[in-house]
């Protein structure tokens, strides 16, 4: 849970949703599974067993028994080669090193396609940095109460408050159409990079361009934001830290677990200083239908574009991925060689390495119409 900095306005949220997974007030605490005579851990409520029903519902006691209708205990090896997540005491994280020159490079040609240069994000995909992140933390405190207030800022420098989930994730999940394809000291390289772009240091020395990253200098990182979550679950502590925060309603409600008549008297809504502009002139239109485009005319978008930036983009807008580039003549003359048709049943079924539909679920006209906007902007 990120840390309150106005606590009333997140309690009244926090609290809605408390309420649906807890009990009355007077049977709460009866209500609820102690485990070697703790209480639950989330601070909701579990129910016991009694004639095979947990409350109405009849429970499945021949699962309970254990065992496997289907498959096999997995060996030693495989549960190795899932358990690849780094975890913030540096568990998991291997000997590497790169420099923020060669993350650059890098990044220019496997990553720029979706979060654009210098990761300052765009067309859905998530900026990688906001300037300076320890200035970028600060504005955690912000919050938009007037029309041109600046809010909070929430990217990887400002926000996260660990860097080990940045070299897991880039290693087991980017780039988006090839994950697991980069090496650790690839991950490396781009971990200095993305550090070097958010303006950080590590133990005192700014991350520039010629600076090298490795294990041990990893180990060393603290973020901005290390202390902006609640309850702390990190270290031997955790899974107490976790119980007892829970447990403690005034953390996130009005102190009483109840699922109604939880005020007293009325709710005290907080609202947004200024109600906008309201005398315009001439008065907005109560009319809400748009006006009807015409086919060719100037200014009519393509219908395949906003399907293909949204879907497409990430495999299509660059070389690097295999895929013929939007607007490289030469690559889609050689495509549609076959005809247009044997383009459809390519893009409705998969080729080579790209999935059925690019692994998405839209409708087979959708697929269509992206392919004819691709091809359009080869002509």
């Amino acid at each position: 849970m990120f840390k309150s900095y106005h606590k009333i306005i997140l309690s009244t949220v926090l609290l809605a949703s408390a309420a649906t997974s807890t009990v009355c007030a007077k049977n709460a605490d009866a209500s609820r599974t102690y485990t070697n005579g703790k209480k639950v851990i989330d601070g909701g409520s579990t129910y016991p067993v009694k004639n095979n029903k947990t409350s109405a519902y009849y429970v499945n006691t021949k699962a309970e028994k254990g065992g496997f209708t289907f498959g096999r205990t997995p060996t030693k090896n495989e549960i190795k080669a899932w358990n690849i997540d780094v975890m913030p005491d540096g568990t998991g994280l291997p000997e590497g090193h790169g420099t923020v020159e060669e993350g650059d490079e890098i990044y220019e040609a496997k990553c720029a396609a979706c979060h654009f240069d210098f990761g300052t994000g765009g067309s859905g995909y998530p900026a990688l940095q906001k300037g300076n992140a320890y200035e970028a933390q600060k504005s955690l405190k912000n919050q938009r109460t007037t029309p041109d207030a600046d809010g909070p800022i929430r990217v990887f420098g400002s926000y996260w408050p660990r860097a080990s989930t940045l070299w897991w994730y880039i290693k087991t999940g980017m780039p988006h159409p090839a994950p697991m394809s980069l090496t650790n000291d690839e991950v490396y390289a781009l971990s200095a990079y993305i550090l070097s772009i958010n303006e950080m240091k590590i133990d005192g020395e700014l991350v520039e361009d010629d600076y090298e990253l490795n294990r041990e200098k990893f180990m060393k990182i603290v973020m901005p934001n290390k202390d902006g979550f609640v309850p702390k679950i990190d270290g031997p502590n955790g899974v107490e830290n976790t119980r007892k925060f829970f447990n403690d309603f005034k953390n996130y409600g009005n102190g009483t677990r109840c699922m109604k008549n939880c005020f007293e008297g009325k709710p005290v809504l907080a609202r947004i200083s200024g109600s906008g502009i309201s005398d315009y002139e001439p008065p907005i239109t109560t009319k809400r239908s748009m006006p009807a485009k015409k086919e060719g005319a100037a200014g009519t978008e393509h219908p395949g574009k906003k399907t293909y930036e949204a879907s497409c983009a990430v495999c299509h807008a660059t070389d690097a991925m295999g895929a013929p580039r939007v607007g490289d003549k030469k690559a889609w003359a050689a495509v549609l060689k076959k005809g247009i048709d044997k383009v459809y049943h390519n893009a409705l079924n998969g080729v080579n390495g790209m999935p059925p539909k690019g692994g998405t679920s839209l409708p087979d006209d959708k697929i269509k119409e992206v392919v004819d906007y691709m091809v359009s902007q080869a002509k």
